[in-house]
């Protein structure tokens, strides 16, 4: 076996003063870095034409602010789903709830409804998408690009058990003249 022509190197075997060290330099650096900050951000926005300004954008109305078309007894309404979208174009976003009674027990029909601004401001719910008595619970849900989807879940009969149900349809609404109206039919459904 040949030695080696070469000494052995001094950094190959770490002592604790190389690690103060490592730790000073590196704790240097970034205390360092914290008083080299960048300048604040100066870029505006351009000017808009003068021609027309668009009317600023309102939040979304509140669907705790509302009292939902739905009976409920003893237990109270609770929203279980919201989502946000301007669904008939104007320009302000519309909520859709998904609405059912705070029962202990079972599994509560859904009511999916839409709440808009009046005139002052004020949320109100303004159409029925999908009514409780329909005995159907919501699974999906979305609004996007104009319309509001669900996927309903059902029953075939009412011997089907309140907790499983066994049919699964998909549902579309959308703004259309004045009303919305469901572009999957109530009828199509698959068990």
């Amino acid at each position: 076996m040949q030695s080696s022509a070469v000494p052995e190197l001094a950094h190959t075997h770490a002592r604790p003063i190389h690690w103060l060290a490592t730790a000073t330099a590196v704790a240097g650096v970034v205390a360092f870095s914290s008083v080299l900050q960048p300048g604040a951000a100066t870029a505006a926005q351009p000017a808009a034409p003068e021609t027309k300004s668009a009317p600023a954008p309102m939040t979304p109305p509140d669907p705790a602010a509302v009292t939902f078309p739905v009976e409920c007894g003893p237990v109270k309404a609770v929203v279980k789903k919201r989502a946000f979208g301007d669904l008939d174009g104007d320009g302000r976003p519309e909520t859709v709830a998904v609405v059912h009674c705070d029962s202990p027990m079972g599994t509560p029909p859904d009511g999916v409804y839409v709440v808009t601004r009046d005139a002052d401001g004020k949320p109100r719910v303004v159409a029925t998408l999908l009514d409780p008595k329909d005995g159907t619970t919501v699974s999906d849900f979305a609004v996007g690009d104009g319309a509001v989807t669900a996927t309903l879940l059902g029953y075939s009969s009412p011997d089907v058990p309140r907790c499983c149900p066994d049919q699964k349809s998909d549902a579309k609404w959308r703004w259309h003249d004045g009303s919305f109206v469901r572009s999957t039919p109530a009828g199509a459904r698959s068990a």
